[in-house]
């Protein structure tokens, strides 16, 4: 507690240092109201955006940061009483079509020519909203967190189009009040406009930002300025229900057909301007994109990321309290394999400088396994500090309800709970960033060594990296609503990185990189340690390659099978070291052809030897298709009772984008470690604004036979209503 503590003063010493005007505070675009009416059609003949400012004269920020851009940019904004509207001229520097890798929604930034902007409605320079769409029209929104950090998975309504021409593309976009949440009589927000072209490797914004930050880090964001203060959303309530039916079999237990025939709702009340009360009664997430599978050989649990939209709103306030392996709140704890009831949450800003977060989940009981019905209760509060960072606390509570123990079936815990208190660094410029953390957990049991403490420093320039990082977690800590996959350990992690610009050739950047981790048990003697050193070689056609040394040490301290088979187990206490070497390069994003991949090679476990070698290669038909095989092998030679064991993962994908609101997905992976392939398809028709009908068939068999494990079909129709 008391390192803690040390950290904590270092940080706030830090930040008093570091408090200075925004950095972009020069860079002022002033909005006006609209003098004509506008419609959303790519021609902009209304006279509204004749009398509307231009923002032009871009910076380049990739492949370097010294000048202006190359290829021109025009941005024009304005407003009525129900919208904010905003169009973008986007000329070719260079002749030949434009870059895109499908219509889908959310596509990946680095393979798509487009034109994306943030919005920072509070100018708090840590959350906001981005919008945009790639050259072709297909839609990009997502929430900005933690600075600039961007979850793709929020859905909202707002329209766009895309218009192509010769020597430009037009983009024309009305975003609704409603969507956005901002606090009424503010007149002054953070705004910047970011621009990529993969004819000529160049990615630009209007504000400058130096090239070791993403376009979308609100620390460099300029200033929208209002005539007057935006107009109030007014009522602001939607009603999103959705009705289902399914189909499903499980062919394995000779089980007759299961159907389905589901309703629910879920409802957005904004409270304020800033404040929004989500609702969800029986809800159901099957149209979410599965999960990638991956070969595990970890000693640990691996992560997963949260897809399901009622959870990701302000969802950083819950789930990125903490550490990467240190999180207190893990939403997907809630609901997977339970059916949901219902659940609750307040979220959003109170002013300027106040955050909050209040949730509450109820889960059902499930009888073949004497789960209870159960209770998720969280509750975050945040304070914005100094010039970027913020304080902010957690509690969480599990509770079973009405729970009594049955002798045959599993047991469960009666409560758990946790408190927290974090503090973010972040300067004004985004130089200096970390985290100081003290969480403890109370459950039934045993008392003592049930806290957490860590902290953690970053300086990030144009050149150089240097990090640090410790942690330590008791062995009595427990977050059952949290992913904390280790427990009763020490851990320290420094980092450095420096990075060279020759002046010209094909090479942009090149530089070393290393980093050592070293775990230590409770009593401070050394359980775990990776020294890892790299080189990585940027070029300038955006194609990179690295390369790398490390050296492993690990003494268990469970029995462990190498081969995650359910094989004979390494015995605990046992101690392994081992060298490796690899490869990774990714291919030029513009091409319509990619590929990527990467190489493994050293000792393993029980004095072993691994081979891994991974790729993904994909060819695109723009804009309608878009194809992609990912594969991992891996030749494990160990000594018996293993032997030489070797696993495949290979999925394939297909996307299809008939427009930009019908899609349809099949995406197969054979997993050979799990014995199972899994095949998944999805149609979306997207028929109004956030409003879609899903078709979605998932099968799994078994590999070699194909014998069918289990199938499922699903219909899903949902209406987004604004009352």
């Amino acid at each position: 507690m008391v390192k803690c503590l040390r950290v904590l003063l270092a940080l706030q010493l830090i930040s008093l240092s570091l408090v200075a005007q925004k950095k972009n505070e020069s860079y002022q675009y002033h909005i006006r109201k609209a003098t004509s009416p506008i419609k959303i059609d790519g021609v902009l003949d209304e006279q509204a955006w004749r009398d509307a400012d231009v923002a032009s004269d871009f910076y380049m920020v990739l492949p370097m940061d010294t000048s202006a851009a190359k290829v021109r940019t025009d941005v024009q904004m304005t407003y009525d009483n129900q919208n904010v509207y905003i169009t973008a001229i986007c000329y070719h520097a260079l002749p030949g079509p434009y870059m895109v890798e499908s219509l889908r929604r959310d596509w990946n930034f680095g393979k798509n020519d487009n034109f994306i902007f943030f919005i920072d409605p509070f100018d708090d320079q840590t959350n906001g909203f981005t919008f945009g769409t790639n050259a072709a029209g297909a839609q990009w929104d997502g929430l900005l967190f933690e600075g600039g950090q961007a979850n793709l998975n929020w859905d909202n309504k707002w329209t766009s189009v895309v218009k192509n021409y010769d020597d430009k593309y037009i983009f024309e976009a009305a975003i609704p009040f409603k969507t956005i949440r901002y606090k009424k009589g503010i007149t002054r927000w953070g705004i910047n406009f970011s621009r990529l072209d993969l004819k000529t490797t160049e990615k630009s914004s209007w504000a400058p930002v130096p090239r070791q930050f993403p376009t979308a880090s609100l620390a460099y964001t300029g200033i929208l300025v209002w005539d007057q203060p935006p107009p109030s959303a007014g009522p602001n309530v939607s009603i999103i229900p959705y009705a289902l039916a399914g189909v499903s079999r499980e062919y394995r237990m000779d089980r007759p057909s299961e159907y389905r025939r589901d309703v629910g709702v879920d409802a957005k009340v904004a409270v304020t301007s800033s404040l929004n009360l989500d609702l969800t009664v029986n809800p159901d997430f099957s149209q979410v994109d599965v999960d990638r599978q991956v070969t595990n050989l970890d000693r640990f649990e691996l992560f997963f990321p949260e897809r399901r939209q009622f959870f990701l709103e302000n969802g950083d306030m819950f789930t990125n309290f903490g550490y990467a392996t240190i999180r207190p709140f893990f939403s997907r704890r809630i609901g997977l394999g339970v059916p949901i009831r219902f659940g609750a949450r307040l979220s959003g800003k109170l002013n300027k400088d106040w955050r909050i977060g209040l949730m509450d989940m109820q889960t059902g009981r499930v009888d073949e396994t004497g789960l209870p019905a159960q209770n998720f209760a969280v509750f975050a509060l945040q304070r914005r500090i100094f010039a970027r960072s913020n304080i902010g606390i957690i509690g969480i509570n599990k509770e079973s309800v009405d729970y009594t123990p049955q002798a045959d079936k599993p047991q469960y815990s009666q409560y758990n709970r946790n408190f927290g208190f974090e503090y973010n660094l972040a300067s004004s410029n985004n130089k200096w960033t970390g985290k100081a953390l003290v969480l403890r957990s109370f459950s039934p049991g045993p008392s003592g060594n049930d806290y957490v403490h860590a902290g953690n420093l970053l300086y990030n320039s144009r050149k150089l990296t240097l990090g640090w990082q410790h942690e330590y977690v008791g062995r009595n800590y427990t977050a059952e609503v949290g992913y904390v996959p280790r427990r009763g350990y020490v851990k320290i992690n420094p980092t450095a990185s420096y990075l060279l610009f020759p002046k010209g050739g094909i090479v942009l950047s090149h530089g070393p990189r290393i980093s050592s981790t070293y775990f230590f048990n409770e009593s401070m003697k050394q359980t775990d340690n990776e020294t890892f050193l790299a080189y990585t070689v940027g070029f300038r056609s955006r194609s990179s390659f690295v390369t790398w040394v490390a050296h492993d040490y690990v003494k268990l301290l469970q029995p462990f099978d190498p081969t995650n088979t359910g094989l004979d187990t390494l015995a605990r206490g046992t101690e392994h070291r081992w060298n490796a070497w690899g490869t990774e390069f990714v291919s030029k994003p513009q091409s319509v052809f990619t590929y990527a991949f990467s190489t493994r090679y050293g000792g393993y476990y029980a004095g072993g030897t691994r081979l891994n070698l991974t790729s993904e290669v994909g060819y695109r038909f723009q804009p309608f298709v878009s194809v992609a095989v990912s594969s991992s092998y891996n030749d494990i030679r160990l000594p018996q009772p293993w032997g030489n064991r070797t696993f495949w993962l290979v999925g394939p994908r297909i996307d299809i984008t008939m427009t930009n609101t019908l899609y349809f997905t099949a995406f197969m992976q054979y997993n050979e470690q799990a014995r199972n392939v899994n095949l998944n398809t999805r149609l979306q028709w997207r028929y109004k604004p956030a409003s879609d009908l899903f078709i979605v068939y998932t099968d799994n068999y078994l590999p070699g036979s194909f014998a069918v494990k289990n199938r499922a079909l699903v219909i899903k129709f949902t209406y987004w209503w604004n009352v």
